[in-house]
């Protein structure tokens, strides 16, 4: 096939179509897009997903040769590529959900550390666990669904076609629903013992009041849940791993 000029100007569109709708995604999806990846790393990807999907959904756009036209096609590739990662990303939050309700029951609510999945200050436990979940991802190969959810977003999402607000909306809520119920799941163990463990030193304090519970509580809540963290973190993961398969699945038409 002889390229012309009147072909490049069309190639060059349709791909930096394909690179806004899928540069967004991997900036935001889980595992592919954490802040701790460096971003000509993640640019690099992009770039590389885009040269491989090329040849297989470039037919798909039908692009006028107009600025407004261009420009809307732009918007809709923004706008797909901002709803399925972001959509990603919110999976991820109920992690940071978790680690923050386990180190309150912990008494360690107030130690924080930078999570660099994130780039901010979070609760310990929140950075452990992200930092786990990421690993985790990989390990598992999870990342091969969030690269197949790339190529089907092309099948739920035809180019030049916006998503529907509403449903847009819909699903956000849910995915923001579901991340709660799952930290809550997940960090269940911890609500539990801290229920019993605080009912029990009131007792305690009851029974014998020249005692100083809190110098007792304090480093037994510590050590106490920390052995429970070990007993019961791989189970966590493997429930939130669970989770997010589900939630990538809804994207993958296969």
């Amino acid at each position: 096939m002889t390229l012309t000029l009147d072909l490049l100007p069309r190639i060059a569109a349709v791909f930096m179509l394909m690179m806004a709708r899928i540069g967004t995604m991997v900036m935001l999806m889980p595992g592919l897009g954490e802040t701790s990846v460096p971003q000509r790393l993640r640019l690099s990807i992009a770039l590389a997903l885009t040269l491989m999907f090329f040849p297989l959904v470039s037919d798909a756009y039908r692009v006028e040769m107009t600025l407004p036209a261009l420009l809307r096609l732009l918007a809709g590739e923004l706008a797909v590529g901002f709803v399925i990662g972001a959509t990603g990303r919110m999976l991820m939050g109920g992690l940071q959900t978790a680690g923050t309700v386990i180190a309150n029951q912990l008494g360690l609510g107030f130690v924080t550390t930078v999570d660099p999945t994130q780039g901010q200050q979070g609760a310990i436990f929140s950075g452990f666990l992200a930092l786990l979940a990421v690993t985790l991802i990989f390990a598992s190969d999870l990342h091969h669904l969030v690269i197949a959810a790339l190529y089907d977003s092309y099948t739920l999402f035809a180019p030049g076609t916006l998503p529907n607000a509403g449903d847009a909306a819909q699903m956000i809520l849910q995915t923001v629903a579901g991340a709660f119920r799952i930290a809550i799941q997940i960090s269940a163990p911890f609500l539990v013992f801290g229920l019993i463990f605080n009912a029990g030193l009131a007792v305690l304090s009851k029974l014998m009041p020249q005692m100083q519970v809190f110098f007792i509580a304090l480093p037994a809540t510590i050590m106490l849940g920390l052995l429970l963290f070990a007993f019961v973190v791989a189970t966590m993961m493997l429930v939130w791993l669970g989770y997010l398969q589900a939630g990538l699945q809804a994207f993958v038409t296969r």
